[in-house]
């Protein structure tokens, strides 16, 4: 079996953008606020939203997308925080929706009501209401609430604790992934993103978390940022803080994802980060879109690029397309082996 492990809603049905817009005018006029919740949206529009999803997965040999909110869509910038719930639940919800539809194509990660100056605590019944009622298996936590102005505590500080210690109650990993950027200083997918791949992983070198949450996972995605390239670097940070040697002080509890859009990107990876630290993921109809003109194949089809390397074998490719997804989502191995597709041993 492939999991793709990062895969957003960016197709939703016009209804739903619909009701973000009268939202957002709401904030400025309250008579212009949506009426209802209720958006219309039947079944069949859903199923036509994401039929460019389910072609992608038939025509490049995925299975099942761990699937999510439109990362740049949570905006936990705009607004106040009783507008980000509203809009996490309804972003949540329809989620569920697909899934429930698509249950062999599609599993549900949901998006927190995150809002700057709030705190993560407060999130925690929406984190409750998408594990216990709606089925999720992980969540995307926003390091960044402010949108690329970074007014919050880093990821380490004791603020943080509360979420984490339900996330690791509840057996869900937290893909550490920024929305919107609303300062003009950072494109949001080709900036701010990256950076906060980045200053994430760095913020876990400076602090000692997983000493109070051994087994709390983090999934940094877009293949880590900048921290690959830079591994030498990190390594010597670590030692410089006196930390443990970097594999052993952070790598039981973060792991990379294969949303590297190049060949090259893919063999860096491969060969600088421990195998059981990567998962595989395409973040497809996402922030690269478009066929390479030196590949003639889209940018993110990136299990072309982990099949054209060839230092791998069959038990690395194993982890790397299923394997490693069953270890740092154990919901989702359960559902897995609840359907009789028990994990492979080797």
């Amino acid at each position: 079996m492939i999991i793709d492990i990062h895969g957003h809603y960016t197709t939703e049905p016009a209804a739903f953008q619909a009701f973000r817009d009268k939202q957002l005018a709401g904030l400025a006029d309250s008579a212009r606020k949506p009426a209802t919740e209720d958006l219309g949206i039947s079944d069949e529009v859903i199923l036509k939203s994401v039929e460019k999803q389910l072609k992608f997965q038939k025509d490049r040999g995925s299975d099942l997308t761990v699937f999510s909110p439109r990362a740049s869509g949570m905006a936990h910038h705009i607004g106040s925080e009783a507008v980000s719930l509203q809009w996490a639940r309804m972003s949540n919800n329809i989620i569920h929706r697909i899934c429930t539809l698509l249950p062999n194509n599609f599993i549900g990660v949901g998006q927190l009501p995150q809002f700057p100056g709030a705190p993560p605590k407060n999130s925690i019944p929406e984190l409750e209401r998408m594990v216990k009622e709606l089925g999720f298996v992980g969540v995307n936590l926003n390091p960044d609430p402010s949108g690329g102005y970074w007014t919050g505590e880093p990821l380490t500080d004791r603020s943080w604790y509360p979420i984490y210690e339900k996330m690791v109650e509840l057996e869900v990993p937290a893909m550490i992934h920024v929305s919107s950027s609303c300062n003009p200083n950072f494109h949001a997918t080709g900036a701010h993103y990256i950076n906060a791949d980045t200053t994430a992983f760095m913020q876990l070198i400076q602090g000692n978390l997983f000493k109070d949450f051994p087994t709390l996972k983090f999934v940094i995605p877009h293949g880590g940022g900048a921290v690959p390239f830079h591994w030498g670097r990190y390594r010597g940070l670590c030692l410089n803080m006196g930390k443990p040697p970097l594999v052993e002080y952070l790598m039981k509890n973060v792991y990379f994802d294969t949303c590297v859009y190049h060949l090259p990107g893919i063999e860096l990876l491969t060969k600088v980060i421990p195998m059981d630290n990567i998962l595989f993921a395409s973040e497809m109809v996402g922030a690269v879109q478009g066929v390479d003109p030196t590949t003639g194949f889209d940018y993110d089809d990136t299990k072309r690029y982990i099949d054209q390397v060839g230092s791998l074998g069959e038990a690395d490719r194993y982890k790397i397309f299923e394997g490693n997804a069953r270890t740092v989502y154990p919901l989702l191995d359960k559902l897995l082996t609840k359907r009789g597709h028990a994990a492979r041993k080797f």
